[in-house]
């Protein structure tokens, strides 16, 4: 007896029938249980604080980023508070978005629906999607304005109505107002539209650069915000591109470390392959979807494993491009067999896939485990999530010393102790980083006058408290404890409490005053003489 699938081609002996539809839908229903309750259960991080903390704020944009993350947490504040899940919330919807983009995208392209019900599991299998689309960040927000991108484009492909560049306009703009790096897709939209044999009817076409307008339009606040404040946000991120440092075989390793950890161990070189078969069959046969997928992966993955020869790249940074990949995995599942391809190869590649996905997710619900439900620290300081846990040992001290001392507000010297402060106080008293002023420029009266020439607290992660700067400032600074930040029995910070008294913060210092500048960087002087 034979198979047949849905392109009406018999099946090869062995191969497995479509899975249900419904027992596909109850696992990912499970897995996104799995994510909201870890979205619920675990401590905001700094950085998802510090981002909650623009979501309060009505301005066009920041000196980091873009604003999309402030948008997204505020759309999960909307409805479910100042809460974790409510921060988390985006994140959530994120990840199903996603999931639903590249399920129509394999569907348009293979007709399969094994293909199908991959291109949805593959993400469950990858740490990062499978459970830490629930941490916000920059890139939780672009990652489905992405792929809604490369999505229009497939349509574009599958009906040639060329109607769908302007979706694709639409799309990477907001792609670019969560995250910079967005532009890194550009040379894949590039490929796409020249390297196939149409490439003559899109340059006459008014249709790609009214997209490109589009996309232009969409991203306008970030440049109208940085209009009026000295190109920041392009200053603040080129500087980091642009400086030089040594080579490093650490920082090698721990690029090539953190994508196996974040994307699978079995899984990364599952989607590798996918990805260079997607790649070789695209650029052979100008096949347009297949060149738009692989050079979306390829060249944002090269070009981050060339910054991570001399620099650290971080854990986040290239998490938008593995979708395309997935998505190219998916599709080359089916096309070995419909290009003939060895029936070992076809085999092989199928079993690999299963392999991938089936210990993938097992691997994402082993993690949620430990942090939810285990009581062991097992890897000490280092745990990215109990590096960044407990601060509610730290504000609860504050409490304390804001009613002895009288202080009035609350003042800190790094935007990680701010932001968490900012979380647990919620209000409640001014809250202030009173250096690296550029970082909250547009930022509203955290309430002056509760401030004004009254005694403040300050609090620093050791030994960031003994920072020069303070020799600036009129500042009495008085001692009064050391907390201990401590996770599952591991002591992970101490922070210096100090009365302040004498001064009274400025909120906008000028440009060249040591509390506007965000960090003091050789790489700045560098980056003004390349734009001069």
């Amino acid at each position: 007896m034979t198979i047949t699938h849905p392109d009406n081609r018999p099946a090869k002996p062995g191969r497995l029938t479509p899975p249900p539809w419904l027992a596909l839908a109850l696992l990912v229903a499970a897995l996104t249980a799995m994510r909201l309750v870890y979205a619920g259960a675990l401590d905001l991080r700094t950085d998802e604080a510090y981002y909650w903390t623009w979501s309060k704020e009505s301005a066009l944009a920041f000196l980091d980023h873009p604003p999309g993350i402030a948008w997204l947490i505020r759309f999960g504040t909307a409805i479910f508070g100042d809460t974790l899940l409510g921060v988390r919330f985006g994140g959530i919807v994120a990840m199903l978005v996603t999931q639903l983009l590249l399920a129509d995208i394999v569907r348009r392209v293979t007709h399969d629906v094994r293909a199908v019900a991959f291109a949805v599991l593959l993400p469950e299998a990858a740490l990062y999607y499978g459970l830490l689309m629930a941490k916000v960040a920059p890139d939780t927000a672009m990652i489905p304005c992405a792929v809604a991108m490369l999505w229009a484009l497939v349509r574009l492909s599958e009906s040639g109505n060329p109607r769908w560049w302007l979706a694709a306009g639409l799309f990477a703009g907001l792609a670019l107002l969560c995250k910079f790096t967005a532009i890194l897709l550009l040379p894949a939209v590039i490929a796409f539209a020249l390297v196939p044999d149409w490439r003559r009817r899109w340059l006459l076409s008014p249709y790609p650069w009214r997209a490109a307008l589009i996309a232009l339009i969409v991203f306008s606040p970030v440049l109208v915000w940085n209009a009026g404040h000295d190109w920041g946000s392009f200053r603040f991120q080129l500087v980091r591109a642009l400086a030089s440092h040594p080579f490093s075989f650490r920082t090698v390793g721990e690029f090539i470390g953190l994508q196996f950890g974040l994307v699978g161990f079995v899984l990364l070189p599952v989607v590798l392959s996918g990805v260079a078969w997607t790649a070789w069959r695209g650029y052979r046969t100008r096949e347009p979807v297949a060149i738009l997928l692989s050079t979306a992966v390829l060249v944002p993955f090269g070009y981050f494993f060339w910054k991570s020869l001399t620099l650290r790249v971080g854990d986040t940074w290239p998490m938008f491009l593995w979708p395309a990949g997935f998505a190219a995995t998916a599709i080359n599942l089916t096309m070995l067999s419909r290009e003939g391809r060895a029936d070992w190869i076809v085999q092989s590649t199928w079993a690999w896939a299963r392999v991938a996905v089936i210990s993938g997710v097992a691997f994402v619900v082993a993690v949620f485990l430990y942090y939810v439900a285990a009581p062991w620290n097992l890897l000490g300081r280092i745990d990215p999530v109990g590096a960044e846990a407990g601060f509610e040992q730290v504000a609860e001290r504050v409490r304390v010393q804001l009613r002895q001392t009288g202080a009035s507000w609350i003042a800190t010297s790094d935007y990680r102790t701010y932001a968490m402060l900012r979380w647990h106080f919620k209000g409640e008293v001014p809250v202030i980083q009173v250096n690296e002023r550029a970082r909250f420029q547009g930022f509203r009266d955290p309430g002056m006058d509760a401030i004004r020439n009254r005694p403040g607290l300050h609090i620093a992660r050791e030994p960031e408290s003994r920072l020069p700067w303070w020799d600036v400032t009129t500042a009495t600074r008085q001692p009064l404890e050391r907390v201990e930040r401590s996770w599952r029995g591991v002591v992970m910070d101490i922070y210096a409490l100090e009365k302040l008294t004498g001064w009274t913060p400025e909120l906008s210092p000028p440009p060249d005053s040591p509390l506007f500048h965000w960090r003091v960087l050789a790489g700045q002087a560098r980056f003004d003489a390349i734009i001069a």
